[in-house]
């Protein structure tokens, strides 16, 4: 356990699974291929349910794969020791994630015909998730309560910092045909059509009863019952409890958490760090 992060350029990483030497590496030297398929989130996001959707559509709505092969080894993890060698020893097409900040992202990208997916997600539930995540396991700083996870949250004193510089960071690229910008709140009201959107995208063709298993496959529910997804066969030192990454899958859950006053003064940083971009590129309130 830790009570403190990894620093790299100024931005906080989890201790746990990650080393200076590896996140350094990773963002100044890392090759993005061209048939590289990369899924970017700020953590809490929902990151986890889009790359089993990935998945499922890469295996034509196959189940062995993500019934077989841990959802970390599936779609490795840029940033952490494990996930930088696993891709550096693979050969394409590639699936990786990552929750670099923009300004980190490896600059081979740029020159890359590469898909990137950036999922994005209401920040108050990110903020609620973040504060259960980060009290139940032991991969950075813990909160002792969701008025300290508040603050931290504020002032971007949690993993890999500042949501708000995040997703402005990342918002830059939206207007490119090699970026598609997704939300948690789209995927949950409509998986279907979001589903459709993703595979068209990624110019994978999908027929309507491959489409059904890859909705139906990662959906919260079963999920939840997949070990090989839901991160529960990840070591004791990862979590001190019976984890599990599914939670509750909902939209909105920060009501039941956050005080009139302190929904207020997130809004009222919201609007000002969120300042010049348009209201309709986020589905939340």
């Amino acid at each position: 356990m830790t009570d403190d992060y990894l620093w790299f350029e100024g931005s906080p990483f989890p201790v746990w699974g990650s080393s200076y030497e590896v996140i350094k590496e990773a963002c100044a030297q890392f090759v993005i291929k061209d048939e590289d398929i990369v899924m970017v989130s700020f953590p809490k996001s929902g990151t986890h349910w889009l790359v089993e959707i990935l998945c499922l559509i890469h295996s034509k709505g196959d189940t062995k794969w993500i019934r077989s092969v841990p959802i970390w080894e599936r779609v490795p993890w840029l940033e952490s020791d494990d996930g930088y060698n696993l891709l550096n020893d693979r050969e394409g097409p590639r699936l990786l994630a990552t929750h670099l900040p923009f300004h980190l992202f490896p600059k081979s990208f740029f020159t890359s015909k590469a898909k990137v997916i950036y999922i994005m997600r209401n920040p108050k539930d990110i903020l609620v998730s973040g504060y259960y995540f980060y009290t139940m396991t032991n991969i950075s700083k813990k909160p002792e309560s969701v008025e300290q996870y508040f603050q931290w949250f504020i002032q971007g004193n949690v993993p890999y910092g500042s949501w708000f510089e995040h997703i402005r960071g990342w918002m830059s690229m939206r207007d490119r045909e090699n970026v598609l910008l997704l939300s948690y709140e789209e995927l949950q009201k409509d998986p279907r059509s979001t589903i459709e959107k993703i595979s068209q995208f990624l110019g994978k063709k999908l027929n309507p009863e491959e489409l059904d298993s890859v909705l139906k496959n990662s959906s919260f529910q079963v999920m939840k019952q997949n070990k090989m997804s839901n991160l529960e066969i990840l070591p004791e030192e990862f979590s001190s409890s019976h984890f599990k990454i599914t939670r509750k899958g909902i939209s909105g859950d920060w009501k039941n958490h956050l005080t009139v006053a302190q929904a207020e003064a997130f809004d009222k940083v919201y609007q000002e760090k969120m300042a010049g971009f348009p209201k309709e590129l986020f589905p939340w309130e």
